[in-house]
């Protein structure tokens, strides 16, 4: 019996708006001014959050901190994308897109200070917490598309994570069962082309990661992921095709990781100073400034405005963050098990009277 192919795949790579921040009209989305300006200031905000936290991490008021700068396109446009019933699946690196969501930036602060009540996610959101462990959230976030899709509901999740997630077991089932059950997924990887140390090269010998869903039954699409656009359009339609029963996407954002990968990396030591400042070149928030700037809607006076009004709210978000209360040390015991364990119990115990301790030797 003679060879023959049984099956051919293509993988679509979009580009809306290139880096002079020209659009291709057939491509644009559909999003008037207001809201392209809308997600301009989105972004603008979400930098200058990253900045203070930098800051305030070298001040010590913060912990280790993973950095979005570079990703904003991808945050943005994909949580812009959402519709109300629609709910997010974080990763570590998601803050850009918990301020897209309109969460309380003084909690985020909060959260990476080591205080997990900032970890808590108010009911009007329709999120769950950073998830820490790499690769965990998409199967909580194909758990919850099930229990939609078993519901009959037309809403959909939509799940972040990076190219280094993609090595983890955690990916491919959750893209296994996605695909077989057709759950309402949109699975976004920001390719930020490092996980850690280890560039995306080392990670799979894939020519893309868009092409993994091929695998499992469904979409893959690769964008440009410094272009907002792109990402809106994407996360727009797969969402939408999600929500109608109509399965899973896994859209590839092919982005950089502008800043180390965390406070604690020195991302100097594996990547080139070059490299870096071809991909600033292609920065996502000075891309669409350039597109505003094209359409006449933009000016100098408005940039200042809206840095000052960045700055200010940012400030705002840290005095609130500094004036919270100190969490309660037994907070750490009480919410584990409904009827706390004996060894807990001991522990508890033990660390009330070391405080206490501290407490009368500080008193005299």
């Amino acid at each position: 019996m003679p060879e023959k192919t049984i099956a051919e795949f293509s993988v679509k790579y979009v580009q809306v708006m290139d880096e002079k921040g020209i659009a291709d009209a057939k491509l644009m989305p559909r999003l008037s001014d207001k809201q392209i300006i809308e997600m301009y200031r989105l972004m603008v905000l979400a930098k200058a959050f990253d900045d203070k936290a930098l800051k305030l991490q070298r001040q010590g008021k913060i912990g280790t901190y993973a950095s979005h700068r570079g990703q904003e396109a991808c945050q943005i446009g994909g949580v812009y994308a959402l519709g109300k019933n629609d709910w997010l699946f974080p990763a570590f690196r998601e803050n850009a897109a918990f301020i897209a969501l309109g969460f309380p930036m003084h909690l985020l602060y909060a959260y990476w200070g080591g205080d997990e009540r900032g970890a808590k996610i108010p009911k009007e959101f329709n999120a769950l917490p950073t998830s820490i462990p790499v690769g965990t959230q998409l199967l909580h976030a194909v758990g919850t598309a099930w229990a939609m899709k078993l519901k009959k509901k037309k809403s959909a999740t939509i799940v972040f994570f990076g190219d280094g997630a993609t090595s983890e077991g955690d990916f491919h089932e959750a893209m296994n069962f996605a695909g077989v059950f057709k759950t309402p997924t949109v699975f976004l990887c920001q390719n930020n082309q490092y996980a850690i140390s280890v560039p995306r090269s080392q990670q799979t010998a894939a020519e893309t990661i868009a092409q993994k869903a091929i695998a499992y039954g469904f979409e893959g699409i690769q964008v440009d992921g410094n272009d907002v656009f792109s990402v809106y359009r994407a996360a727009s339609e797969a969402l939408k095709k999600a929500s109608m029963g109509n399965g899973p996407t896994l859209i590839e954002c092919f982005t950089y990781r502008l800043s180390d990968h965390t406070t604690a990396d020195d991302a100097k030591r594996y990547r080139t100073e070059k490299e870096v400042l071809e991909w600033k070149k292609k920065d996502p928030i000075e891309r669409l400034r350039k597109h505003l700037e094209g359409k006449k809607i933009w000016s100098s006076r408005k940039e200042k405005e809206l840095i000052d009004w960045a700055n200010e709210k940012v400030e705002k978000a840290v005095k609130e963050f500094e004036a919270m209360p100190a969490p309660v040390p037994d907070d750490m015991f009480q919410y584990l098990f409904a009827a706390m364990p004996r060894r807990l119990r001991e522990q508890r115990d033990y660390l009330e009277k070391y405080v206490n301790e501290l407490r009368r030797e500080k008193n005299g």
